[in-house]
């Protein structure tokens, strides 16, 4: 029996998940691919979705047999253990420091790019989103499938309105170019790439909402990734066909420049909203799956309890706005520290990765049939972005071996008191 309301259904699923895929990656990370990869970072869009489509299967499956406002964290806890539960959770958690930011960093790019704005009116700016998911957040989760559905709407019509204006494909631009002595490239375009197809997790949180779970949750999961994989590889043709990219100004910036070469200066108001809606988007997803996250472990007593309070339209109003604080706090020490975009999306993929790799192995103990095949490829998938992103996986597997030390000295430290006893 579920312990939310079930109010999603799959078109609300598909709005939800294929936004919080598109979001802050949309419009930055294209760019950021083209910067590091050229064109071949059209195939590594291709590789990807080939990496990803397996991955996606794996989850559909897991969240069709076991739905769970827990998530990924609980998947991972049923096939191996109650520790391995909290070790993921926190790790999940962790994204909080360096995902968020660098979201909101982003956010406010896009009206950085028509304001004057300074750092402290930027921070202001990400508060005030965070104070905006905050308020979403309190309504029923509909409320938020509505609000995604119109977004990602408009994030389809302004890839659509670039390809129409900027008659493309260009004859100088293939979709599909040859790449000869440039596969070397392609890791290093994975390795933020991957920033693009994170959420699939967060998505797995909202299992226990869904109408109909068995059916539509996976069906919304593999439709989501689709859609924004052609929108990813699409907004990159643009990318590419244009030349907006080549260093970290050029790429943050790479929307407002298309479009002002596309339809002049009165457009940036135009980029600076539905940039600032998809960024917004993703996080909002991000953010609840967060909040259902703290909430399931509240309910299941390995929080406190007062975190497992739910509002009148039964969603988890507590655990939102301990969420909601965290992140403000983790935004003005990224302020503070100055620390870039690129190294932000960087360190947080290695925690994406991880719980993917782990959910993955979490498939193979718990599914049957093909799909324990398919979980097991998947493992081995994520295997190889893990060893994609270098160095940079550092700050996950650090994370994880010292969460994996503070809960083993917890538990000696209650074995003596419960032997006294």
């Amino acid at each position: 029996m579920s312990r939310l309301n079930k109010e999603l259904g799959l078109l609300q699923g598909i709005a939800l998940l294929s936004t919080s895929l598109l979001g802050t990656g949309i419009f930055v990370v294209p760019a950021l691919a083209a910067t590091a990869a050229g064109s071949a970072s059209l195939w590594a869009w291709l590789i990807l979705i080939a990496l990803v489509l397996p991955v996606a299967f794996t989850f559909a499956q897991l969240g069709r047999h076991f739905p769970h406002a827990g998530g990924a964290p609980h998947l991972i806890g049923r096939a191996f253990g109650a520790r391995s539960e909290r070790l993921i959770a926190l790790l999940f958690l962790a994204v909080l420091p360096v995902g968020l930011p660098a979201a909101l960093n982003i956010a406010t790019g896009f009206w950085q790019a028509v304001l004057p704005i300074g750092r402290g009116e930027a921070l202001l700016i990400q508060f005030a989103t965070l104070g905006l998911m905050l308020l979403l957040g309190q309504r029923p989760a509909r409320a938020s499938g509505l609000v995604q559905g119109l977004i990602a709407l408009a994030i389809l019509g302004t890839v659509g309105l670039v390809w129409w204006v900027g008659d493309l494909p260009l004859a100088s631009q293939p979709l599909l170019p040859p790449i000869d002595g440039s596969w070397q490239l392609i890791p290093a375009a994975l390795g933020v790439m991957f920033w693009c197809f994170v959420g699939i997790e967060a998505f797995t949180h909202l299992g226990e909402e869904f109408k109909h779970p068995r059916r539509d949750f996976p069906l919304a999961l593999l439709l989501g990734v689709l859609l924004a994989g052609l929108v990813y590889w699409a907004f990159s043709v643009a990318v590419l066909s244009f030349g907006v990219y080549g260093n970290e100004h050029s790429d943050a910036a790479s929307l407002p420049r298309l479009m002002h070469r596309l339809l002049g200066d009165e457009a940036r108001w135009l980029v600076a909203a539905v940039g600032y809606l998809a960024c917004f988007a993703s996080m909002n997803v991000y953010v609840q799956g967060f909040a259902r996250l703290i909430w399931s472990l509240a309910d299941e007593d390995k929080l406190p309890s007062a975190l497992a309070v739910r509002n009148r339209h039964g969603v988890p109003a507590r655990a939102l706005l301990l969420v909601v604080l965290i992140c403000a706090l983790c935004a003005a020490m990224a302020a503070v520290l100055q620390l870039s975009v690129d190294d932000l999306i960087r360190y947080a993929n290695g925690n994406f990765i991880v719980v993917y790799l782990l959910s993955m192995a979490a498939g193979v103990v718990l599914l049957r049939g093909v799909w324990r095949w398919v979980a097991g490829l998947s493992c081995a998938l994520c295997g190889l972005v893990l060893l994609a992103l270098g160095v940079d996986a550092l700050y996950a597997l650090v994370l994880l071996g010292g969460f994996a030390l503070l809960d083993r000295w917890r538990e000696r430290q209650r074995t003596p008191a419960s032997l006294q006893s």
